[in-house]
């Protein structure tokens, strides 16, 4: 998990910067994105991919790196964003926004399968959660986020379960928009494609 960061370090790299985003399959909130610099040479056991591991264990390495980082940078997209300039936009802008908020500047990225629109070197890995321990850093940091705005929204809309599948298109999630139809935050441009099946409900 840390090859990548390796190789950096050995070429004069000191402060890399892992990014990752949650929520890009969702219908329903935001889409969030997180940056985070370890320390130089830190091994955090047990990270990894996010959606590898169990909600207990996302919280317990939560709370690790956020004790361990050099610095950690949270950007979100809301529905209203996803919709007006597509999810893969909305997914950059985040990152982008998250990368802004580091109170230490990286001098490198390594970005989860996607280039921030950021003057930095940068290097675009696929399955990069899965391969480098900063971007599942990343991954954990805007997952755990992400779940726990997903509470909160379950308040003001009960009726949709979304603290059980946190927005993603489970056929709990389907039968709840075809009772009650779309919440103000739900993804006007997803639902289209979901539903479509349902008699073109919306």
């Amino acid at each position: 998990m840390l090859d990548y960061e390796k190789e950096l370090w050995a070429s004069g790299y000191s402060l890399i910067a892992g990014v990752d985003e949650v929520g890009r399959g969702c219908l329903f909130g935001d889409v969030v994105a997180a940056a985070v610099i370890l320390p130089q040479g830190l091994v955090i056991e047990g990270v990894n991919d996010s959606k590898k591991l169990s909600e207990k264990r996302r919280e317990v390495l939560y709370d690790i790196i956020c004790e361990q980082a050099l610095a950690i940078g949270i950007g979100y997209a809301n529905a209203e964003t996803v919709d007006r300039i597509n999810i893969k936009q909305a997914a950059r802008l985040a990152m982008k926004q998250a990368l802004d908020k580091l109170e230490t500047k990286p001098d490198y990225l390594l970005v989860d399968a996607e280039k921030v629109d950021v003057p930095l070197p940068q290097l675009a890995i696929i399955h990069g959660d899965a391969l480098s321990q900063s971007i599942a850093a990343a991954s954990i940091i805007a997952k755990v986020t992400r779940d726990r705005m997903c509470l909160h929204w379950d308040l003001d809309y009960p009726e949709y379960g979304l603290a059980i599948h946190k927005g993603y298109a489970t056929k709990q999630h389907r039968e709840a928009l075809e009772t009650h139809g779309p919440s103000p935050l739900h993804r006007r441009s997803f639902l289209g494609k979901i539903l479509a099946q349902q008699q073109e409900l919306f």
